[in-house]
């Protein structure tokens, strides 16, 4: 005992399970032993001890007393000395923490070596060359990890020896060459420290088990806990682990390897892995020479692949998981020195997820749990090859996953034109707004310099499945000059990129990529997960095409289908335009006379590709100004256009006599201005003036008149509707006889109405009065009988407080989060995000960016009192989440605790969101509130 309290277990009395105390290696290397496999006698120090240690930068009062305790008995299992001239006990001080680390702590092997003990090593093994090697090793681990020597006076020096004596690889060198280089290494731990190698090998113990407790607090330690968000909770400390050492560079008997209980990449159930003959561990990872893999192994060393698989079978059945282990061959022996969870890939996982349950390792349950939903995104989007390992000019966030490679364009128009010719193009821009929307159906992908992961940019290509990049402030765009710079790089429209939407990397050139395939085990997957989730899955989706795919992706209806996005359509803008500079309700009218047909066609498209599962149209929600261009750019235009206009002005004064005197020198001239001004020369002067200069001067006075300090509280939605009742009558018409059409058809259809920007119930129950009455007309008029719901988002916060009240007049509601959370925090999500979002998250004075992980503590409190209230007045009423929060796993975990009906999220969350729904219902009985 140290300080009264328990800090050392040996590998046979540990619990297996206690990760937090005794680290994912220690507890393995407990629960191996006593499991019986062939494990190196040894003992576990604690992280509690580590704790202590940071606390006073000193080992626990008698933790070396406890130690040296265990050393003896690790003497008397092996019938080996700690430091011995005849028989000497070595032993690997190694690092483990509850979650793994890989290569972010340190350990140091071949510990106890001295001279002594040397010349012993060299009697025990008969094998000079072996000896001086695993001391060499030592000397240079030691001085590197616990005395802070750089691993280049080490490295340059075995260059030295091996240049000197004609060395190509480290086995090369003879015994007395490594002498040689141990006794350099000496030297060189000396000059640089200033005391002599230490030879007690308690010393060295001593000072190794403070080096390893210290790497805990080292900077590659912390960044990895801090990047993969590994708190205290999760992994406190590392544990040091003494293990007795053995030997994999005594021969060609001897090898070194590492190895997983199923292929990684594909999930295939072979052994798969690597072995290196006559080596250590550390030169399988260290790329000094090329390990072989295990399959070859079964020719060069068939007893010992026969005990590997037999390995592999026992690890497996054991612990029910894929396993990653390592192991050493000494003199013909197999030890296996450790064991973890595998790592795999997306596909690997949902294979092997399948196929164990099929082999009766695991249940149904614990395959659909296995697998982190977010990693399914990886299976739905293309992927950069494998092979590829370019370096990237910049790096942006990623917010939308996915590769893609194309040509630069710079504007929407310009994207509509060359993808509707077959190019292939990436649309770059600062940042995008709702009138681009033309421009992303053509381009591969999206590349913003500014916004954030819920930005504009980021969740339209989230929705149409298309990889974005947003947020890249590397990235400085020049419109005017049609360029961007990075860095030293200048990009001009026309060059091809590609971005990566999974890590928000951006490659010049293309970059080949590799096409997700939805296999037969997802597929087996999301059925096990459909069928036991509660939750119903939607889709966010706006086009019949949209629509279609989400079915494919297995989405149970449309959650939610914006009607704006049908608006920015080329074919309609200009007639939504015209609605918009309507001066009169008669001018106003026509045009949403001609708008009616293709509305009804949009959403008969969709409910035919949603046939018989319910479609939620949402009524139009943002403000008129968006479907116009900016005053800015407005300003900008006039003022190029009196430019051009005084131009042509002065070409058409010139004299006829110089038109007669050179024809041909003034038809160049022409045709020159022409071209340069892109075309425009082609009107004349008092036409460019009343049809170009007067309209767009119309426009920026309606644009000025619609201008807003806070468009996201401003005229929209509903507010819109009430304003101008002839816009949402048109919606309500064309949704309603869409229905009537596809029902006659005999198409089963499941419309749903629903009010954007809802506040009060008297606006719920104006809109209403507008669908009763043009519900009547239609089933008049088309002679059927149309069923629908009607409902009310609720993204403002007095319709959650009076969420009692909506639901007299509501059959459902649908969170719209995006907005809501917005309205919660009282800021924008493109400022917060640009500004300070970053600080507060790094800072901790928010965990999660709100945008993207559901604020459970004040958003979600109002959702649960909306739910709450809503269902004392109507017991049935249907309940969902459409904003971004949908296809988050962890937000939908609390839908699920909140007794919502269904979440709605884009096309390539789908499965992601099946998956959560399922792994929520599994795991609602350990489900906590964030307090």
């Amino acid at each position: 005992m140290s300080d009264g309290k328990k800090y050392i277990y040996a590998f046979e009395e540990g619990d297996g399970q206690n990760k937090m105390l005794l680290g994912g290696k220690g507890a393995n290397l407990c629960e191996m032993t006593q499991i019986g496999l062939n494990v190196p006698p040894g003992f576990t120090i604690t992280t509690e001890a580590c704790l202590a240690y940071l606390e006073k930068n000193q080992l626990p009062d008698g933790l070396m007393d406890d130690i040296k305790v265990h050393m003896l008995a690790l003497e008397q299992k092996t019938g080996k000395g700690f430091g011995s001239d005849k028989n000497p006990l070595l032993v690997s001080v190694r690092s483990g923490s509850a979650m793994s680390m890989p290569g972010m702590m340190d350990t140091i092997l071949n510990l106890g070596l001295n001279p002594a003990s040397l010349q012993g090593l060299i009697k025990q093994t008969a094998n000079e060359r072996f000896a001086w090697d695993a001391y060499r090793r030592f000397i240079q681990l030691f001085g590197e990890i616990a005395l802070n020597i750089s691993g280049e006076h080490f490295k340059e020096r075995m260059q030295a020896i091996k240049r000197k004596h004609g060395a190509q690889l480290d086995v090369d060198l003879s015994a007395a060459h490594l002498q040689e280089l141990a006794n350099d290494f000496l030297s060189i731990v000396e000059r640089h420290s200033g005391k002599p190698f230490p030879q007690d090998p308690y010393e060295q113990l001593e000072i190794a088990v403070g080096a390893v407790f210290r790497s805990w607090m080292g900077k590659r330690a912390v960044d990895y806990r801090k990047q993969f968000k590994i708190t205290k909770e999760l992994a406190n400390g590392t544990a040091v682990n003494i293990c007795t050492m053995v030997f994999g560079n005594m021969g060609n008997d001897s090898a070194t390897g590492v190895g997983f209980t199923r292929n990684p990449g594909t999930g295939e159930n072979v052994i798969y892995g690597e072995y290196l003959t006559n080596a250590q561990g550390e030169d399988v990872v260290a790329g000094i020479r090329t390990p072989r893999a295990i399959a070859e192994m079964e020719k060069e060393m068939p007893d010992i692949y026969r005990q590997l698989i037999v390995l592999h079978d026992r690890l497996e059945s054991h612990y029910h998981e894929v396993q990653d282990f390592e192991f050493t061959i000494e003199k013909g022996t197999l030890y296996c020195l450790q064991t973890r969870n595998g790592k795999m890939n997306a596909r690997a996982m949902v294979r092997s997820s399948v196929e164990m349950f099929h082999e009766g390792l695991i249940s149904r349950e614990r395959a659909l749990l296995r697998v982190e939903p977010a990693v399914l995104e990886q299976l739905l989007v293309p992927q950069l090859s494998p092979s590829f390992h370019g370096k990237s000019l910049a790096q942006g966030l990623p917010a939308s996953p996915g590769a893609a490679s194309g040509k630069i364009v710079f504007d929407a128009d310009t994207a509509e034109i060359r993808g509707r010719a077959g190019e292939k193009i990436i649309l770059v821009r600062e940042e995008t707004r709702p009138e681009d929307i033309h421009g992303f159906f053509q381009a591969q992908g999206i590349l913003t310099s500014r916004g954030g992961k819920t930005s504009h940019a980021a969740v339209v290509a989230r929705g149409m499945g298309k990889p974005c990049v947003s947020g890249c402030e590397q990235i400085v765009i020049n419109d005017l000059l049609r360029s961007a710079i990075i860095g030293d790089t200048t990009l001009h429209e026309g060059d091809i990129i590609t971005i990566d939407g999974g890590t928000g990397h951006v490659y010049a050139g293309e970059v080949p990529t590799v096409e997700a395939e939805f296999s037969e085990e997802i597929a087996t997957l999301l059925k096990w997960a459909d069928d036991v989730a509660r939750l119903k899955v939607m889709a966010n989706a706006d086009t019949p095409e949209s629509a279609a795919k989400a079915r494919e992706f297995g989405a149970m209806g449309i959650g939610l289908c914006r009607t704006e996005r049908m608006f920015n359509g080329t074919d309609r803008l200009p007639i939504v335009q015209e609605m918009i500079l309507a001066e009169t309700p008669e001018q106003r009218q026509s045009a949403l006379d001609r708008l009616l047909p293709i509305q009804r066609s949009d959403f008969k498209g969709i409910f035919k590709a949603m046939k018989g599962l319910p479609v939620t149209i949402r009524l139009l929600d943002p403000p008129m100004h968006e479907f116009l261009p900016t005053a800015a750019q407005l300003e900008l235009e006039i003022a190029h256009l009196h430019q051009l206009k005084d131009t042509i002005d002065g070409l058409e004064e010139l004299p006829d006599t110089l038109k007669l005197l050179n024809p041909k020198l003034y038809q160049q001239y022409a045709d020159g201005l022409t071209k340069l001004m892109g075309g425009l020369t082609t009107f004349k002067a008092s036409h460019l003036e009343d049809d170009v200069i007067s309209k767009k001067e119309k426009i920026l006075k309606k644009v000025r008149a619609l201008a807003e300090v806070n468009p996201m509280l401003g005229h929209r939605g509903v507010r819109l509707g009430i304003t101008y009742p002839e816009i949402y009558s048109m919606q309500i018409q064309a949704i309603l006889e869409a229905a009537a059409l596809c029902a006659r058809e005999g198409i089963e259809i499941h419309p749903e109405i629903m009010v954007p920007q809802v506040a009060t119930v008297e606006e719920l129950t104006r809109i209403h009065s507008y669908v009763q009455r043009i519900h009547k007309i239609v089933e008049l008029t088309h002679g059927i009988n149309v069923r629908f719901k009607f409902g009310s988002m609720m993204e403002v916060v007095r319709a959650c407080l009076r969420a009692g009240r909506m639901a007299e007049t509501a059959e459902f509601f649908s969170f719209g989060t995006n907005d809501l959370t917005q309205a919660t925090f009282s800021f924008s999500r493109e400022d917060a995000e640009n500004k300070f979002l970053p600080a507060y998250n790094e800072t901790g004075i928010l965990q999660d960016n709100p945008f993207e992980v559901l604020d459970i503590k004040g958003v979600g409190q109002l959702m649960k009192m909306a739910v709450d209230n809503g269902r004392k007045t109507r017991p049935e009423l249907k309940v969902g989440i459409c904003g971004e929060h949908g296809g988050h796993p962890g937000s939908i975990h609390f839908c699920h605790h909140i007794g919502l009906s269904y979440v709605s999220c884009s096309g390539p969350r789908v499965p992601i969101a099946r998956l959560a729904a399922a792994q929520a219902k599994l795991l609602e009985e350990q489900y906590r509130t964030p307090s």
